[in-house]
């Protein structure tokens, strides 16, 4: 009965127009925009980053196939001052860290989340693709390297992969189909190139062999040259399935 109502939802969602309503019949609150019908097709999910919202990277949509799912999840954690943050920067480390139980609970509801939307939008995990910038990337990463039966692969821009995750990492044969697309400019001075470079290594390590993207000059940002080579990658990795 479940399915047949996710089948009848993709029938009659439509395109979302420029300004689609917040949704909270999942467990994180999500923007959405579904083609006609969504049975099978690809599932595309931002996660913003620190101080953001849902709204941030959902215009990337309209530089990708038009006839994917694309939801726009926000973090469930607000910040002083405006916006949303996945978790509370641990400042007794030297470098960009997250509090542990902080990453933890929100990697648990966005496991939940992936789950409940892979079901309502009537696809298939090995059709689920991450984007995700700054803490939104590092999200990515604690996702598709612990859990990489819920997706196809991730797309970590300007992020890293904490130190706590790093800790828990070992190679595993269900890594090894992970597709991942690292992007980050040079002169980004919030979340450090090394930490694209170190990610890199430690997927190698892990089997993993990432499609990996440096923008010379550019900053903590994601630049048009940044989001034409994500729409190719992402076109590969679902043909290549």
């Amino acid at each position: 009965m479940m399915k047949f109502f996710a089948a009848l939802l993709c029938v009659f969602t439509g395109f979302a127009h420029a300004e689609p309503a917040l949704l909270t019949d999942l467990a994180l609150p999500y923007l959405a925009a579904a083609p006609a019908d969504c049975k099978d097709k690809p599932l595309i999910i931002f996660l913003h980053g620190y101080g953001s919202n849902e709204r941030d990277l959902f215009g990337i949509k309209d530089e990708l196939p038009q006839d994917y799912t694309y939801l726009s999840v926000r973090a469930p954690a607000e910040v002083d001052g405006g916006g949303y943050k996945w978790f509370t920067q641990d400042t007794d480390q030297a470098e960009y860290e997250g509090v542990t139980s902080d990453v933890d609970k929100s990697t648990d509801s966005l496991r939940t989340f992936i789950q409940q939307a892979t079901e309502k939008y009537a696809t298939q995990p090995n059709k689920v693709i991450l984007v995700g910038f700054s803490q939104g990337a590092m999200m990515s990463y604690q996702i598709g390297l612990q859990y990489p039966h819920l997706v196809r692969g991730i797309a970590p821009l300007s992020g890293k992969i904490l130190a706590a995750l790093k800790a828990r990492l070992k190679p595993n044969d269900q890594l090894k189909p992970l597709n991942v697309f690292i992007g980050h400019g040079s002169a980004d001075n919030r979340v450090p190139f090394s930490g694209a470079t170190e990610a890199q290594t430690l997927l190698e390590n892990l089997l993993i062999s990432p499609e990996f993207h440096a923008y010379a000059g550019a900053g903590h940002t994601i630049t048009s040259a940044e989001v034409g080579d994500l729409n190719v990658w992402i076109e590969q990795t679902l043909a290549a399935h």
